[in-house]
């Protein structure tokens, strides 16, 4: 089975509105890493995890992380949010959806629009939402 994708498409008012950009996933072991290294920043920052993360569930380990991002140095989130940002494609022209390219700096000229692309970046991978955390 292929990696799980997403076309977003800016519905809100700015400079972005109606740009669209393509999401897919990161292999497994990737986000194996990466949910590994977000919970050992979590962890550092004095943030109280389960003493079984797999028990717990991966919905509970998310809300527990981003209610707690916060507390985490920077140094750690901000390779973080990279990885996360690597995940999405710019579409260029929305009359060619499968046309794709990495992200250049101009391509998002809105933070909320990195921050919700980041939201759809993380509803791919657990696939779930948490509308209680909408900054991420």
């Amino acid at each position: 089975m292929a990696r799980k994708t997403a076309l977003v498409v800016i519905e809100a008012q700015g400079r972005d509105h109606g740009k669209q950009f393509a999401l897919r996933e990161m292999p497994a072991s990737q986000a194996e890493k990466w949910a590994m290294r977000a919970l050992l920043a979590l962890a550092r920052a004095g943030i109280d995890l389960p003493d079984d993360p797999a028990e717990a569930g991966l919905p509970e380990i998310a809300r527990i992380g981003l209610s707690a991002l916060g507390a985490m140095a920077f140094a750690d989130a901000e390779p973080l949010m990279d990885e996360m940002m690597a995940c999405v494609r710019a579409v260029p022209d929305p009359a060619r959806p499968a046309i794709l390219r990495p992200l250049i700096e101009d391509d998002i000229e809105e933070v909320a629009t990195r921050l919700h692309l980041r939201r759809e970046v993380f509803q791919l991978h657990v696939g779930f939402s948490i509308p209680a955390v909408p900054w991420l």
